[in-house]
C-alpha cells in the first residue's frame, strides 16, 4: 500500500478521533481533493538560493498529504493530525472575511502573536495569496485535513511541504490552473509575508516540481527550473538527522540572508552601480549581475571587491553609509552586528561549486569522480560554518562520515539553513551499512539516535490530484 493509499484509508479514523465539534470535518456531500508533496535534501546549493545560485535539491520518500473539501458558509476549518496517533491534533479555524479584510502585514502579526495557532499560516495563507494574485473571492470556505510525514524542525523543508500541498489542494478545490512554479513562487510568498520565514524558493520548487530519484537543477533567479540531473547508478543519497531543531525563521539564518545582500550593497557601490530608495528598500539598476551575487565570478569578487567587503559590520554602521538593502522580506537591524564578508563570499562561491557538481554527474564517467563530489560537499559545509550556521551536531556527523570514506561514503553537507537539522550524504550505492555505522558512533557520542532519511519521490505536480466520493 503506498502513503497516499494509507492516507485516503485512515481519513474515517483521523476524523473520528477529532474532537466533537470537528468530526463532521470533510462532511458535505461530494468529492474530496487530496494533494501530496514531499520534502527535500539539499544536496549542494542550502542558503545561496536567496542570491540567485544554482541548486542540486533531492525530493525525499516522506510527503504531506492535504485532503481538501468545499462547504457553504465562511469559517475555513483546519485540522492537522500526526501520523503517531498518540499525538493530539493541531486545530484552527478562522472567517474567510477576516482573511481578505487584512493585508500580508496585519495576518503576519495575527498568526505571530498567537504562537498555539502559527502553523496555521503555513495552510491559511494559500487563500489571502490566491485573493491578491489571482483575484479569486472565494465565496465559499473549506475543510483541510492535513497529514505529514516530513519530520519537522529537521531542515527537510516540512513547511515547503505543507505549503505546497495545501495551495495545491485549494486550488484543485477551486477549480484554479495554476503552473508548477507559480505554484511554488506563491507559497514561498505564503512563507515570506504570512508565516514570516524569510526562505529562498528552492524548497517549494523542489517539493513542487521534483521527480523521484532525480535532482533538481535550479537556478533561483528568481525560480528558472533547467530541468533534472540522473544520480549516476554507483551513487546514492542518504540524510541523518543530528538531533538539533533547525529553524529557517531563526536569527542565525535571517542574520546570514540580511548579511548577504549587504554585502551586495557594497559591491554595487563598489561597482558604480546607481542606486535610489523606493517604500524603504533599495533599488539598484544592475545590468551586470542582475541582482544576484552569485552572478559574481569568484575570481573577479578576490581580485576587486573582496579586500572592501568588510569582515563584520553594525546594522547601525551600514545605515549611516547605505541606507538599506534590496532584499524585500528582511531588513537591517542597526543593533546587529553582521558577519558581511562570509554571507557575502558563500554564494559566489556556492554557485561555482554547484556548477562544477552539476557539470560532473552530467558528464559521468564512473565512480572514481566521486571524491571531488564529496570534496565540493565539505568545501560548501566549512562555508556554512564560516557564515556562523554550523552546529556541533552537524558538524560531528560530518567528521564521521569523512573519517568512514574508505567504508563507501563519499561526502557530506549541513542542508537547508543550517544550524542544525540534517546533514545529507552521498554515498556509493548499498551503502546502508556504512550510513548505519556513522548513525550508531553519532548516538554513541551524543546519546542521540538519529533518523536516518532514504528514498525519493516525486512532487506536487507530478502527482496531481486525486478526487474522491465522499459520502
Amino acid at each position: 500500500m503506498t502513503d497516499t493509499q494509507e492516507f485516503i484509508a485512515s481519513l474515517d479514523t483521523r476524523i473520528a478521533s477529532l474532537p466533537p465539534a470537528w468530526r463532521n470535518l470533510l462532511g458535505s456531500s461530494g468529492e474530496v481533493i487530496i494533494t501530496r508533496a514531499p520534502g527535500r535534501l539539499d544536496l549542494m546549493g542550502g542558503i545561496a538560493d536567496y542570491s540567485g545560485s544554482l541548486m542540486l535539491p533531492w525530493p525525499i520518500q516522506s510527503a504531506t498529504h492535504v485532503a481538501a473539501q468545499r462547504r457553504p458558509g465562511k469559517a475555513l476549518r483546519i485540522a492537522s493530525v500526526a501520523a503517531e496517533t498518540d499525538r493530539a491534533p493541531r486545530l484552527f479555524e478562522i472567517d474567510l472575511d477576516e482573511l481578505r479584510a487584512v493585508d500580508f502585514a496585519g495576518l503576519l502579526a495575527r498568526f505571530k502573536q498567537d504562537p498555539d495557532s502559527h502553523w496555521a499560516a503555513y495552510v491559511a495563507g494559500a487563500f489571502p495569496v490566491l485573493m491578491r494574485e489571482r483575484n479569486v473571492s472565494f465565496d465559499n470556505a473549506a475543510d483541510i485535513l492535513i497529514q505529514s510525514a516530513v519530520p519537522e524542525g529537521k531542515g527537510v523543508s516540512s513547511s515547503a511541504a505543507i505549503e505546497v500541498a495545501s495551495m495545491q489542494a485549494v486550488a484543485a478545490a477551486y477549480e484554479l490552473k495554476i503552473s508548477p512554479t507559480e505554484l511554488a513562487l506563491w507559497c514561498q510568498m505564503v512563507e515570506n509575508l504570512i508565516a514570516g520565514a524569510p526562505c529562498g524558493v528552492m524548497d517549494q520548487m523542489t517539493s513542487a516540481c521534483g521527480e523521484a530519484n532525480r535532482l533538481l537543477e535550479l537556478l533561483c533567479q528568481p525560480a528558472q527550473l533547467r530541468g533534472t540531473i540522473e544520480l549516476p547508478a554507483e551513487l546514492e543519497i542518504w540524510g541523518l538527522d543530528s538531533g538539533i531543531r533547525h529553524s529557517v525563521g531563526g536569527g542565525d539564518y535571517g542574520t546570514v540572508r540580511t548579511a548577504a545582500f549587504m554585502g551586495y550593497r557594497i559591491i554595487a557601490d563598489l561597482a558604480g552601480l546607481t542606486a535610489i530608495q523606493s517604500q524603504g528598500k533599495v533599488i539598484i539598476d544592475d545590468p551586470r549581475w542582475h541582482g544576484y551575487l552569485a552572478n559574481i565570478a569568484p575570481e573577479e569578487f578576490e581580485r576587486l571587491y573582496s579586500p572592501h567587503v568588510p569582515s563584520r559590520m553594525s546594522g547601525r554602521d551600514f545605515l549611516d553609509r547605505y541606507e538599506g538593502i534590496t532584499d524585500t522580506v528582511t531588513s537591517v537591524n542597526p543593533a546587529t552586528e553582521y558577519p558581511v564578508l562570509a554571507a557575502t563570499r558563500h554564494p559566489i562561491y556556492e554557485h561555482a561549486r554547484v556548477s562544477e557538481f552539476a557539470a560532473i554527474l552530467k558528464n559521468w564517467k564512473g565512480a572514481d569522480q566521486a571524491p571531488r563530489l564529496g570534496e565540493l560537499m565539505y568545501q560548501a559545509h566549512e562555508s556554512y560554518s564560516n557564515c556562523g550556521l554550523g552546529s556541533e551536531g552537524t558538524d560531528l556527523l560530518v567528521k564521521l562520515v569523512q573519517d568512514s570514506a574508505g567504508r563507501r561514503l563519499w561526502g557530506a553537507k549541513i542542508t537547508g539553513g543550517g544550524s542544525g537539522g540534517t546533514v545529507a550524504v552521498l554515498a556509493r550505492r548499498g551503502a546502508s551499512a556504512a550510513v548505519d555505522e556513522v548513525a550508531h558512533r553519532y548516538h554513541e557520542q551524543t546519546g542521540y539516535q538519529p533518523q536516518i532519511i532514504s528514498g525519493s519521490s516525486s512532487g506536487a505536480d507530478a502527482f496531481g490530484y486525486l478526487r474522491i466520493p465522499r459520502r
